[in-house]
This record gives C-alpha cells, sequence and structure tokens, in this order.
C-alpha cells in the first residue's frame, strides 16, 4: 500500500477502471459472436474497430499516467522491473491461452506484450520534459509514413513479416487476435506521460482533491477497485466469460 508520502490518484484508478469495464462489454460481445449468439464482423465493422482502438487507447493513456505518477514519486527501478515481470509473464500466458483457442490467429504481441515494450521506452524518455509531445507525434506518424515507404520500396516488405512486425510499420494488419505494436501505440503512452508529467507539476493538489471528491461517490468506487487490480482482472476476465459461455453450451 502507497504511504501518505506516495498517494494513489483515486481519479487515475476510476479511469482505468472505465477503461476495464469498456473491455469486459467488448469482449463479451466478442464471445456472445464467438459462441453463435450474436452476428457481428469483430474485424471490419466500424463499430467494433473504433471501439477496440479507443479501448486500447485509453487503456495505454492510463498506463503513460501511472508511469508519470510513479517517477513523480521516486519508484526505484527494482520496483519496476518487479512490475514489468509480471506484465511480460501474463502476456507468455496470454500467448499459451490463445495458441489453445485461435492456434492459426494466436496472440503473439498483443496489448500485454507492447504494454512490457512501452513501459521501457517510456521509462527511460520520462526526462525529456515537453520533448515527449513531438516524440508522441511522431510515434502516431511512423505507421502512416511506414505505408508510404511500402508503396515506394517493395523491400519493405520485410516489415510484414512475424520478426518485425511487432514495430507497427507495416502494410497490412497481421492474422492475429489482438495487435499492439509499438508504433502508433507508444506515442499514446508518450502523451499520457505527458499529460501527467504537467498535472503533477502544476495540479497536484487539485487532482488529490479531485480523486478524495470522486472516493467519495459510492458507485464510483468499484471504477476505482478495478484500477487498483486491473493486471489481475484482465487476464482473469476473459477466462471466466468463456468458461461460462461453455457451460452454457454444455447446458443447452
Amino acid at each position: 500500500m502507497p504511504s501518505p508520502s506516495t498517494p494513489r490518484y483515486a481519479a487515475v484508478d476510476m479511469l482505468r477502471g472505465l477503461a476495464m469495464v469498456w473491455m469486459t462489454l467488448f469482449h463479451f460481445s466478442f464471445d456472445l459472436q464467438h459462441f453463435g449468439y450474436l452476428q457481428a464482423n469483430f474485424y471490419g465493422d466500424p463499430f467494433w474497430t473504433l471501439q477496440r482502438t479507443a479501448i486500447v487507447s485509453l487503456f495505454v493513456f492510463c498506463a503513460g499516467l501511472g508511469q508519470a505518477i510513479a517517477v513523480q514519486q521516486g519508484q526505484a527501478w527494482a520496483r519496476f522491473w518487479k512490475r514489468w515481470c509480471r506484465i511480460a509473464g501474463c502476456a507468455l500466458l496470454v500467448s499459451a491461452g490463445s495458441y489453445f483457442m485461435f492456434p492459426g490467429s494466436f496472440i503473439y504481441f498483443g496489448i500485454l506484450h507492447g504494454m512490457a515494450l512501452m513501459l521501457i521506452v517510456v521509462r527511460l524518455l520520462s526526462a525529456v520534459g515537453w520533448l515527449l509531445w513531438p516524440l508522441g507525434a511522431a510515434a502516431l506518424a511512423l505507421p502512416w509514413l511506414a505505408l508510404q515507404l511500402h508503396a515506394a520500396w517493395p523491400a519493405a516488405e520485410l516489415l510484414n513479416g512475424r520478426a518485425l512486425n511487432w514495430l507497427g510499420l507495416i502494410s497490412r494488419k497481421p492474422i492475429t487476435e489482438d495487435y499492439a505494436p509499438l508504433f502508433p501505440w507508444a506515442g499514446v503512452m508518450c502523451w499520457g506521460l505527458a499529460c501527467g508529467q504537467c498535472v503533477l507539476s502544476h495540479q497536484a493538489a487539485g487532482l488529490a482533491r479531485w480523486s478524495a471528491a470522486l472516493s467519495e461517490v459510492v458507485p464510483l468506487r468499484g471504477l476505482g477497485w478495478l484500477g487498483r487490480w486491473s493486471l489481475s482482472y484482465y487476464m482473469l476476465h476473459q477466462p471466466v466469460l468463456i468458461a461460462a459461455f461453455s457451460l452454457l453450451a454444455l447446458w443447452r
């Protein structure tokens, strides 16, 4: 638990919790489709693809906010690596579990894989200050620039292979159930870090007061709890949903 000198900001936890709720609703709908209860195209319909982009953006942005708080509170590298190992380990479990369910499109570089890499990059960039804003913009622009490279230079096809497509500099999306490459998502995390540093530098007391006020709103406390246990919840929610749908299929 954080000490009084390293407070936990409930507002950030609740924002992360909101991302988790939205993600759960999205995955619940995906599972409905997978088990035949819903007809939907999660890979091509903008209603679903844009939601997926928004959910990942919110999730990654919150990770950047979290790094801003960690750096501001003097988090040691040892504690950073301890948390990082949990994320990397969970990423490997996701790959194994998805290979069991979707061997032809298993997750080899999904959101947790991307987060593990991006956290290292962003942590190393945490001291560059305002440069995080243009660096984030450059990271967001790189996939578009890569498309121009692919159109002009056939040898760029190498970037579409699995050995390099984790960079995100691709001309076509790989066949996988989840894909969160370094670019453009590192740009979103950079902006989350920059935003967090700006707020902590100029409005830390206001953020603390706002967090305290939100903590008094009972319906929002559940979001804060989810935000504090986001990794555990992320790892458990899909197995629980899939198990429930599997039991329902057996019962039918």
